[in-house]
């Protein structure tokens, strides 16, 4: 590779070409003040403070838009350095207001820092401020324009990172500032509130809307978010023990680098929120009363070892959390296992369609984690599958935004619902609900017909081809077009976008909650063979976590039916290896999932039921089903952060800590498993989840007691598959997988893959009584279940996004108007939303967002495990609409 050779300072300096002078000057420790700068944003050459000398020619340039040279010689501080940079400063500081004493940014404020050491601390020219309206309409920025100084890196962190263009500069001269188009308020913008341009901005001019506290918080410490299945890094600013600000960390190997969600850099207030539990309690005649670790405890041992006893321990079951971290997840199935001999364990994931996503891994066969969000730079298409990451996970969705808009990498995006996608794609296919599976062999059979597929790929490392092939002859496009509701054109545009390309595949909850999801999933890792996609290098399959830790729980066992390392409970190798390592005989046959557990508890079999970081109540369909399944227990323990609507029915409650006061480790969606510190102190008597289950595995007469974190990493790290990073890292650790290189493999390998032949999906027409079709997902501000996203004070100020969508049609043929409250009804429950009419949806569709209003949408679903074969989907459901509230 060619390299410039310069001097900077007297010093020799050796870069690649094109290199800014800034960045060369970075790398080599050399030190040049900047404001409109930043690693992750393209030059802008806006401030001008970063101006440097050639000392060959005289010239001043700004370093950071002027790439080196060869024989530069470059000086940094010289007289007529320090004079340009000392005017650019006198001029900035004369157009800013004097309100540093009140300005919420405090020592923070970079324009003050410079001010500083550049020794400007009176301007000497005539005051020149330019005073324009605060703006704070909205619960989370206040926009201060006045102290605007135009470096431009809201603009270009809006366009170049988040990839929305809610803001762009307006107007010229003394009115120039940064705006969104018309001028309109942010909350009335596509503006989506993700805080970026706030933790961007070096002055007060753009803030974080805080009630509780002013000014700049005591102590700042890293984390990991603790929202979505991304797992971003963060900053977490605390005083008085409390967090109050959460930025992105900024670094460059983060999956979010310098972005974050509207939950993430807003939605942490809920750890603050008035229904945090600090001390146990124990439910008596006279309602709740507070109680010692040791009393708690001591009941809840006793109380399970007597049920074990008397009724065994298929009558007790563990609901862990894909909230808890890494090491909490494998001691609560470990305790299940272990101590209580039940396989009884599952987690708040149970119902993200987990037969799917494990019939996905089966089916290519150990290769399919991790991938890194990167790893989309390089593909050629990016098909998303049911999915709006938009919304769910944003960060994801930004990586494909950027991909698409700033690249040009072609999109296509396959979903009922116009999502925000679907201005980025080259293609939009929207089919009708729950018919992806034939979608997508139909595109397979026009890239067979054309000859358009990866036969090197298919040759070495596939086996069924011909099989598959031959069963694509049967298929009928007339019927595929009629029930995806599709045009034919549509799908050989699609072909044509795949053909010769590999492809990333974003596969969503809506394939792994839909009626048809493991047929559809073999149709999608069908495509990805044919493609070539599955070798990587551009191409693979991104599943979406909804949860913090949703995949390193499920690594760690706590579900009903695998080990840690995700080992089948039936695999005799697996099941020998853990009861030596355990000193005890494991169970082959696989316990309860959740939905099960509520049913038994509804019949009297299940008589106890330790809960760990979950609200069932408010997350499970048939909400009041559960409610009265949990109170048939002999008992129910519930070990949480908040008030819930299930610690209600409590025997006993343990108060745990949140993400911001323990140690841990995350894993999110791409196999990264990340450590964290806590950032703030304990609340009162409450104590770390894995602390809480290691004094009650001591209680209830576990052998070997951990007393520490780093012994459970290490014994995770020795035993767990795919985790022996953990105990040796700090930081951050990948999971490894064994198959990981097989497809790789340059001599080749029969039969590493295996195609799925093709059946056609009995069409299902519309059911009497119930005319449309509710589809349903999260909005951007809420996650899950909306248990934690409520108690933000910031989330509950900002109401957009509840309101259900019904399209124009619809809307004219049943007589409802904009705003309009209605009542939707299903075979399983009814809810009142009002009604917001889009071009966006089909007739006969609506959307009903979760997690908001208590989660009520969750009473129009059946409370059924989704994902396994001939199992009814939790994500389109028959309704009806009746005008009025009823």
């Amino acid at each position: 590779m060619e390299h410039v050779n310069l001097t900077m300072n007297g010093v020799k300096v050796i870069t690649r070409p094109g290199t800014s002078i800034l960045k060369a000057a970075n790398d080599n420790g050399i030190r040049i003040p900047t404001l409109c700068h930043h690693p992750h944003l393209e030059p802008a050459g806006a401030c001008r403070l970063c101006v440097v000398e050639d000392e060959k020619s005289g010239r001043v340039m700004a370093s950071c838009v002027t790439p080196v040279a060869p024989g530069m010689v470059i000086r940094t501080d010289t007289d007529t350095v320090r004079r340009h940079r000392t005017n650019i400063m006198r001029l900035l500081m004369a157009n800013h207001p004097e309100s540093c004493i009140v300005c919420n940014k405090g020592n923070r404020c970079e324009l003050r820092l410079l001010a500083a050491e550049l020794g400007v601390g009176v301007t000497g020219l005539y005051p020149m401020p330019h005073y324009m309206r605060l703006e704070e309409a909205n619960p989370f920025i206040i926009r201060d324009l006045t102290k605007c100084i135009l470096c431009g890196k809201c603009v270009r962190a809006d366009h170049e990172l988040v990839a929305v263009g809610a803001i762009d500069f307006n107007l010229r001269g003394f009115r120039s500032r940064p705006a969104t188009a018309l001028e309109r308020p942010l909350e009335k913008s596509i503006c989506t509130f993700c805080g970026t341009c706030v933790s961007m901005c070096p002055t007060g001019a753009l803030m974080t809307k805080n009630t509780s506290y002013i000014g700049t918080p005591q102590r700042e410490a890293p984390s990991v978010c603790g929202f979505c299945g991304v797992g971003c890094s963060l900053v977490m600013g605390s005083s008085d023990r409390r967090i109050v600000e959460v930025n992105p960390s900024h670094g460059d190997a983060t999956v979010n680098r310098s972005t974050l969600c509207v939950r993430g850099h807003f939605a942490h207030d809920f750890l603050n929120a008035p229904e945090r539990l600090v001390s146990p309690m124990i439910r008596k005649e006279e309602g709740f009363t507070r109680a010692s670790w040791e009393e708690a405890l001591g009941v809840v041992s006793e109380k399970l070892l007597s049920i074990k006893a008397t009724y065994g321990p298929q009558s007790i079951a563990l609901l862990g959390s894909s909230k808890c971290s890494v090491e909490e997840n494998y001691l609560f199935q470990k305790l299940a296992r272990v101590v209580l001999a039940t396989n009884n364990v599952d987690n708040g994931a149970a119902l993200f369609g987990r037969p799917v996503w494990k019939h996905l891994a089966e089916r290519l066969a150990g290769t399919g984690r991790p991938r890194a969000f990167s790893d989309l730079d390089q593909a050629d298409v990016i098909l998303v599958l049911g999915a709006d990451p938009t919304q769910s996970a944003p960060v994801l969705g930004y990586h494909i935004r950027r991909a698409a808009r700033i690249r040009g990498t072609p999109l296509i995006v396959v979903d009922p619902r116009k999502t925000d996608l679907v201005p980025f794609s080259s293609l939009w296919l929207p089919l009708n609900p729950d018919s992806d599976t034939e979608l997508i062999h139909g595109i397979a059979s026009i890239l067979l017909s054309r000859g358009s597929y990866d036969r090197d790929f298919v040759g070495r490392f596939c086996e069924g081809f011909q099989e598959y092939r031959e069963s694509l002859s049967s298929l009928d496009f007339e019927r595929v077009s009629h029930v995806t509701g599709l045009d034919l054109k549509l799908m050989e545009e699609a072909a044509e976008l795949l053909a010769g390309k590999k492809v990333a595949f974003v596969i969503g909850h809506g394939i792994s909650l839909q009626r048809h999801g493991i047929e559809a999933v073999d149709a999608i890792v069908n495509l990805s063979l044919l493609t070539g996609s599955a070798r990587g290098q551009g191409g693979g399959l991104y599943a979406i976590a909804r949860e913090n830790n949703e995949a390193g729980a499920w690594d760690m066992g706590t579900v009903p039916d695998a080990f840690p390392g995700r080992e089948p409970l039936t695999e005799i190798g697996a099941r020998k290896h853990w009861e030596r390592a355990w000193h005890v005989n494991l169970s082959p046959d696989p316990g309860m999932g959740v939905a099960r557990m509520i049913a038994e508890a509804e019949k009297g079999n299940l008589k106890a039921m330790v809960i760990m970081g979950e609200n069932p109540v408010r997350a499970l369909p048939e909400s009041h089903r559960v409610s009265e399944a949990l109170k048939k227990l002999e008992l129910l323990v519930v070990q949480d952060i908040l008030e819930t609507e299930t610690t209600r029915h409590a025997h006993v409650i343990l108060p745990g800590a949140a993400f911001s006061e323990k140690s841990g480790s995350f894993t999110n969606m791409e196999g990264r498993i990340q450590s964290f510190e806590p950032a703030v102190p304990l609340p009162a008597e409450a104590k770390p989840d894995w602390e809480i289950l290691d004094l009650l595995g001591r209680k209830l007469g576990a052998k070997d007691p951990y007393r520490s974190l780093s012994h459970i990493r290490h014994e995770i790290a020795t035993l767990v598959p795919g985790y022996q990073e953990l105990a040796r890292s700090q930081g951050t650790a990948w999971v490894k997988e064994a198959n990981r290189s097989r497809p790789l493999n340059p001599e080749g390998e029969a039969g590493v893959f295996s195609f799925s032949p093709y059946s056609p999906i009995p069409s299902k027409g519309p059911v009497e009584g119930y005319p449309l079709k509710a589809i349903f997902g999260s909005p951007r501000s809420h996650l899950g279940s909306g248990t934690r996203t409520a108690r933000s004070e910031r989330i509950r100020d900002y109401p957009p996004g509840e309101e259900v969508e019904v399209s124009l049609e619809d809307g004219g043929s049943l007589g409802i108007g904009e705003g309009e409250t209605v009542t939707i009804v299903s075979a399983h429950g009814a809810i009142q939303r009002k009604v917001t009419l889009t071009p966006g949806i089909a007739a006969g569709l609506i959307y009903v967002p979760r997690a908001v209003h208590g989660n009520s949408a969750n009473s129009l679903i059946p409370l059924a495990p989704p994902g396994g074969r001939g199992v009814p989907g939790m994500n389109v459901i028959p309704v009806k609409i009746e005008k009025g509230t009823g």
